[in-house]
């Protein structure tokens, strides 16, 4: 997700394969919708094992209706604890919530952050709010995550409750009935907090997901619900196979629910479902499945009924399991980490854990890609937009330096700058972006940038590479690198490496005072090694100092092993012409 590479001239050319030659500067790649984005290299010819979760992954559910169901089932639970009558009239409203926004159980708020914890946006029910309002809870418009006080909202399944937590904030804070506090709502010897409003909430989703109607609805009305391409889908099942690779399924989901969504998606084939999959494993509790887990016991796919104790042998082929943990997992089917590719929805239960717990190479599914490409796509020239207004910006304080005293009037760049980001934001929704605000990216985008090695709007869009392709990363570099043109002239105050230190010709600068202080330090060490050699004789000069290594030692980012990558050490420099694939 790098936005700092860019093409300099005098670059070579490069030959796809089809011999038509192209500038190095034209980038060869597939159709967007059928991308594959890169974070981290990943050679798939060494996947041994690709593993799936179900809900929001193979099992895409429809957008809205699915969560306008969410949401009214939730408002009838709520309903069942006592909440007011008038929150039956709420009405779903899918351009608000975006996940990856975090809730303040403090002061009621809902916030999107950057990376780092600053403030992006921050609503309060249906206000949004800013300047001294936003001070007034976060003097420094930044938050550190806590999680005794920030609940973070990362899932598809959060729309809706997003959503509803807005709501019922902006009942209970503009209701003549209530006074707004600080921290909740009052009304004569009642007090409720944000935070209680939140649980209440947050109680009610956990319960219509796992003892309530969610699943009986959805079960009832599939073709409303659950988007079904099964044709891809058992295409890309038989390829994985035919490439001699395993396939499991890992969900969170219990067998009765799992066997209903995948016959719907897959039985149409003219097979069993489960005949697509070499493991499978339902309720696993992710992301206690990538800790110390739950018993593993084999399910009797006849009756649902799970056997008694604990099951220690080998993994049957197409048979259903419940429970376990990755350790154990790993062992029965012989994975050593690295050689699984997982792809999930979920950015903390799917990726981060196995990630981090397991080294699996991870592919993030992000459904809301495809609307983030046509806007970036449509919207694009206010991007470009903002980054003139930098320019300009720059360039009204480039002749400044710290002699200078007054400053030059900025206010109207940097208000033309906000309202282009405000413009752009908007076009995404009520709060903005998932990845992005301007031209900071969010909380969200800094994980699947970190923790998700590949990324895409769906899993089937492995169908558009082959099984021995190289996902490659693009370069990422820093601001000195990536701002910094290398055929431009460095200017006349010269920054010199001597030594291990950096000494500094001042303004006077040139090559001459350059060659004098590079001269001085050659002499030094000379001096040095002389000193060296006459306490040791016997010695030769290399064992004080290090040879320059023959063989390449410092390595592409090609996910090669040291052993694999040994037949490249010696090669030649790159030609002018490289001849390449057409991703």
């Amino acid at each position: 997700m790098s936005q700092n590479s860019e093409v300099f001239p005098n670059s070579p050319n490069i030959k796809v394969n089809d011999g038509e030659e192209k500038p190095a500067n034209q980038p060869i790649k597939r159709e967007t919708s059928h991308r594959v984005f890169v974070n981290r290299s990943l050679q798939m010819s060494k996947i041994k094992f690709f593993g799936f979760d179900m809900d929001y992954t193979l099992a895409l559910y429809k957008s809205p209706q699915y969560e306008i169901l969410a949401f009214n089932l939730v408002i009838e639970q709520l309903l069942k604890l006592g909440y007011p009558q008038e929150i039956k009239n709420f009405v779903y409203d899918p351009t608000f919530p975006v996940r990856g926004l975090w809730y303040d159980k403090l002061y009621g708020n809902l916030l999107k952050v950057d990376a780092y914890g600053n403030i992006l946006v921050c609503v309060h029910g249906f206000k949004f709010l800013h300047g001294s309002d936003l001070l007034k809870y976060y003097p420094n418009k930044y938050l550190n995550f806590d999680e005794s006080r920030i609940y973070s909202l990362n899932t598809l399944f959060n729309l809706p409750e997003i959503y509803l937590i807005a709501c019922m904030i902006n009942f209970f804070t503009t209701s003549p009935l209530y006074q707004h506090q600080p921290t909740g709502v009052s009304c004569g010897s009642v007090f409720v907090s944000f935070k209680a409003i939140f649980q209440d909430i947050r109680s009610a989703v956990d319960y219509i997901h796992s003892h309530g109607d969610l699943k009986q609805r959805t079960i009832e009305n599939l073709e409303e619900y659950v988007v079904k391409d099964h044709k891809r889908l058992a295409t890309l099942f038989n390829r994985m196979h035919e490439n001699k690779t395993k396939v499991f399924l890992l969900t969170n989901s219990g067998f009765e629910y799992t066997n209903k969504i995948m016959s719907f998606l897959l039985d149409d084939t003219g097979r069993d479902w489960k005949s697509y999959f070499d493991y499978i494993v339902v309720d696993a509790m992710k992301p206690l499945f990538f800790a110390e887990g739950t018993t593993l016991k084999e399910v009797d796919t006849n009756t649902g009924i799970k056997q008694f104790g604990s099951h220690a042998g080998p993994l049957k082929t197409h048979q259903v399991y419940s429970g376990g943990n990755s350790d154990v997992f790993s062992k029965l089917v012989g994975s050593r980490g690295k050689d699984v590719l997982y792809v999930g929805d979920h950015i903390f239960g799917d990726i981060i854990k196995s990630k981090k717990e397991r080294a699996w190479r991870t592919f993030l599914v992000v459904p809301e890609l495809e609307q983030e490409l046509v806007t970036w796509h449509d919207k694009r020239n206010i991007f470009t937009e903002i980054e003139k207004l930098d320019k300009t910006l720059a360039e009204k304080l480039i002749d400044f330096d710290s002699s200078s005293k007054t400053c030059p009037n900025i206010s109207s760049i940097k208000h033309q700058i906000q309202r282009c980001i405000h413009e752009m934001d908007m076009s995404y929704g009520l709060l903005g972006s998932l990845f992005r605000s301007g031209s900071r990216q969010t909380h969200f985008a800094s994980q699947v940038t970190r923790y998700a090695d590949i990324y895409a709007a769906s899993h089937l869009n492995l169908l558009h590479y082959p099984f021995f392709y190289l996902y490659k990363a693009p370069p990422m570099l820093m601001p000195h690198e990536s701002t910094v043109n290398p055929y431009e002239p460095l200017g006349e105050a010269l920054f010199r490496k001597v030594g291990r230190g950096l000494s500094f010709a001042g303004n006077d600068a040139n090559d001459s005072n350059v060659s004098a202080l590079v001269q001085m330090s050659n002499k030094i060490d000379n001096e040095k090694r002389k000193q060296t050699q006459s306490i040791s004789s016997e010695k030769s000069e290399e064992a004080f100092r290090p040879s320059t290594p023959s063989e390449l030692t410092h390595h592409e980012d090609f996910d090669d092993d040291d052993e694999e990558s040994d037949e490249s050490k010696n090669s030649p420099s790159p030609p002018d012409t490289v001849i390449v694939s057409r991703p």
